[in-house]
């Protein structure tokens, strides 16, 4: 009991430093957003948001590996092997070398290829395209080479490590759109911003190498081949292969049907929305962040109930926290848009709606996908769970030709999500004994439940009142308030309630205390004076 009190202790302080880092992050985000799509122009910014997508699409292979270094390290971790911690750092380290160069050559040849041959980019943009194009296959390169890194960071749970490296990150980046758009030099705006991030990636990179380097002892620059480990994690990441092209086929590949379909102005729209769908996911992508090493560790420890009460609990509040920022957003996209980025591609305001109703849905999947992955076994998964996802490009590229709209590719992204949520339910049925009619219940039921109650009074409002900036503060006001409620009475059973009451009145009596301090400091200065 007190060692799952201590884990619990540790996933809220690691929450709470990604917190700090997310809130910077995001609004410089969403000051630097706006800054680049004037500096760069709507055309210039949907080419950068879909040539960066044709060399994402590489990067299959290194998120496939990058998820087995995260499973490996933290399962040997939770052991206690740190013999073992060593072996897979080094194998790992040493693939990913082989990774990059094979990366190099794909994304130079066939990668160029298509941009040039295939893509609808302007005539007189596509020099600067292919510039883009350059700088993006070395930034992932740079990226590929760092997995093994930041994969030890996240298994050590050393999350104030990301939390200062990452506001450095932010710094940079927000210093090179202020030269971009304030400098008054005269330059290709488009090919000197893709030049400059490769130099905030490399900084960045650097940095976490040398941290890792300096505190963990399995970090050390060593490239060991350990033929069991390979075989294992080759094995795991060739079959999350499937999954990981699925969802980069998702999201890139899609990105990529639109340009063709539509043109860079709707990519410049799909950009935006992803840009609002990531600020607000990293509330409940953060708090996950903090809690995935734990549902491994514990898992490796044998400890399934404590296990199964992480995974349940993960994905209903990840969902809560979600829920506090997406829902204003929902009601008042169209206002905060325009106060944002006054002027914006159309189709923007669907996108934004459409992919936060996905993402509110794939957060519930986040613990299932990782305790899947606690177990190795992910063959029979990744082709049923994989295979559904792939069928998100053929279906958006049906759509498509059909003529339909281009918020279609949304419709069939969020009817995919819920099919692989059932999916993973299945197999983690059939694999560890998970419940799947619970879930479903406790889970699934609960923030549904809490979804429909939060939202009728602040629906009302909105139907009933015009478009201004009253009714933003009002509906802003009324959802907080709302989903709160919801939270505490519907979404918390008893434990929950009387914890959220315990802390409640633990911080009541902190901000007493410091008051009484403060009131007693300044009645013995009167005195003196």
């Amino acid at each position: 009991m007190t060692e799952q009190a201590e884990n619990t202790k540790r996933i809220a302080k690691n929450t709470l430093m990604l917190y700090v880092r997310m809130l910077f992050g995001m609004l410089v985000s969403l000051y630097t957003s706006r800054v680049v799509l004037q500096a760069l122009g709507v055309e210039d910014y949907g080419i950068y948001n879909v040539v960066g997508g044709v060399v994402t699409m590489f990067s299959m292979i290194s998120n496939s590996l990058s998820a087995s270094v995260s499973r490996f390290l933290t399962f040997e971790l939770g052991k206690g092997n740190m013999e073992g911690v060593k072996r897979v750092f080094s194998t790992s380290l040493s693939i990913q070398v082989a990774l990059a160069f094979i990366v190099i050559v794909l994304s130079e040849s066939i990668g160029l290829w298509f941009l040039n041959t295939h893509m609808s980019i302007p005539e007189n943009r596509l020099y600067a395209a292919n510039w883009v194009f350059h700088a993006s296959v070395f930034t992932f390169v740079i990226n590929l080479l760092s997995v093994p890194f930041c994969a030890s960071i996240v298994s050590h749970e050393q999350m104030s490590a990301f939390a200062y490296i990452g506001i450095l990150d932010v710094v940079l980046r927000l210093f090179i759109v202020l030269f971009i758009a304030y400098s008054g030099l005269v330059f290709d705006r488009l090919i000197v911003y893709a030049l400059l991030l490769v130099g905030v990636v490399c900084i960045m990179q650097a940095i976490y190498w040398s941290y890792c380097t300096w505190n963990f002892e399995e970090c050390k620059l060593r490239l060991k081949f350990d033929t069991n480990y390979w075989k294992e994690m080759s094995s795991f990441a060739g079959w999350n292969f499937i999954g990981g092209s699925a969802s980069l086929l998702k999201d890139q590949g899609v990105n990529i049907l639109l340009n063709l379909f539509l043109g860079p102005i709707v990519n410049a729209a799909r950009g935006i929305s992803n840009t609002v769908n990531n600020v607000l996911a990293s509330f409940a992508n953060n708090f996950m962040t903090a809690l995935n090493p734990q549902i491994t560790k514990s898992y490796a420890a044998g400890d399934y109930t404590y296990m199964f009460s992480l995974v349940e609990r993960g994905s209903r509040f990840s969902y809560y926290i979600l829920l506090l920022f997406a829902l204003p957003m929902l009601f008042e996209a169209n206002f905060v848009l325009t106060l944002w980025l006054k002027h914006y591609p159309a189709h923007t305001i669907n996108f934004v709606r459409l992919i936060l109703i996905v993402t509110m849905c794939d957060v519930l999947s986040n613990t299932l996908i990782n305790l899947k992955a606690s177990t190795g076994k992910v063959r029979n998964y990744q082709l049923a769970v994989g295979g559904t996802l792939l069928m998100n490009f053929p279906l958006s590229y049906f759509c498509l030709k059909m003529g339909f709209p281009p918020e279609s590719t949304y419709v069939v992204a969020f009817l995919v999500a819920v099919s692989c949520l059932l999916l993973r339910l299945l197999f983690l049925r059939d694999i560890i004994g998970f419940s799947m009619r619970r879930y479903l219940y406790k889970v699934c039921g609960n923030v549904l439940a809490v979804t429909l109650i939060a939202a009728i009074i602040p629906l009302i409002l909105y139907l009933q009142m015009s478009d201004g900036i009253i009714r933003f503060f009002l509906i802003c006001i009324l959802t907080t308030l709302c989903s709160l409620m919801a939270i505490y009475f519907v979404g918390c059973n008893k434990n929950e309630r009387v914890f959220i009451q315990e802390k409640i009145l633990l911080i009541k009596r902190k901000i007493l205390k410091n008051i009484m301090i403060i009131v007693k400091i300044n009645f013995i200065g009167l005195l003196l004076d």
